[in-house]
């Protein structure tokens, strides 16, 4: 894909002090240094709200709600209430497997940059701490759609507990086999109508379903809710059938 083509950035809330928008997967959050020829999200939007400040981040190949801030004043306590674990952050994901579980918790420490790929990884005694929840919502043929509620914000955080509780999420490479899920893999009777079958899911399977949050200059409850990726919803309606 030409990375400077425009992607169309659905709104999901805006006022005088902060805008959120359903982040497409495939865009970084900010600028990165690795990828110079690349247009990112807080570019995109900057071209259209003017001055922005990032508030938070999600990575490349996740979509869904991310907020950025419009004023100084809403970046400094917007920014004090992710750190401070005062939001509510509530992810999708397809894992691989199905789990023997309805609910866990994964508690456990981790390190950003813990090893030769550059990978977070689980260190008990220099790591920080790191809380995720998850909860099965619905088993699907050979994977599972899941809720993640993280408690922490660590780098890769999700991703990384998810493989710790034995079911990655899928198509990750990184802490997984990166595997993309195939029609053909899962439907004996497939027949592709291109010579080349396409994924339904290339990419690792997490979006950022919702934010819940208060406002930081009334106060305010906001619930910002992302409907999924097309990919995503795609994946889950394919594999629901086959279930």
């Amino acid at each position: 894909m030409n990375p400077s083509r425009p992607r169309r950035i659905d709104l999901l809330y805006q006022d005088d002090h902060l805008v959120a928008v359903n982040k497409p997967a495939g865009i970084t959050t900010i600028h990165d240094a690795a990828r110079p020829d690349e247009r990112d999200l807080h570019e995109m939007l900057e071209a259209r709200f003017g001055r922005l400040w990032p508030v938070h981040r999600l990575d490349r190949d996740t979509s869904g709600v991310i907020i950025f801030a419009r004023t100084e004043a809403s970046h400094r306590t917007l920014s004090e209430w992710f750190e401070g674990r005062d939001v509510t952050k509530i992810y999708h994901a397809i894992v691989v497997g199905s789990p023997p579980w309805t609910e866990r918790t994964a508690d456990a420490p981790l390190r950003v940059d813990g090893d030769r790929r550059h990978r977070t990884v689980v260190d008990a005694v220099r790591g920080k701490p790191a809380v995720t929840h998850f909860r099965v919502l619905q088993r699907l043929k050979r994977y599972a759609l899941v809720e993640a509620r993280p408690e922490t914000g660590r780098t890769h955080q999700i991703r990384v507990h998810a493989a710790l509780l034995g079911h990655p999420i899928a198509a990750d490479d990184l802490y997984g086999d990166g595997r993309p899920i195939f029609l053909s893999q899962l439907k004996r009777d497939y027949r592709s109508t291109s010579p080349e079958e396409l994924p339904l899911m290339g990419r690792v399977a997490l979006h950022a379903w919702q934010l819940i949050l208060n406002h930081p200059a009334t106060g305010e409850l906001l619930e910002l809710h992302a409907p999924y990726a097309k990919d995503f919803n795609a994946t889950i309606n394919q594999l629901s059938k086959l279930a």
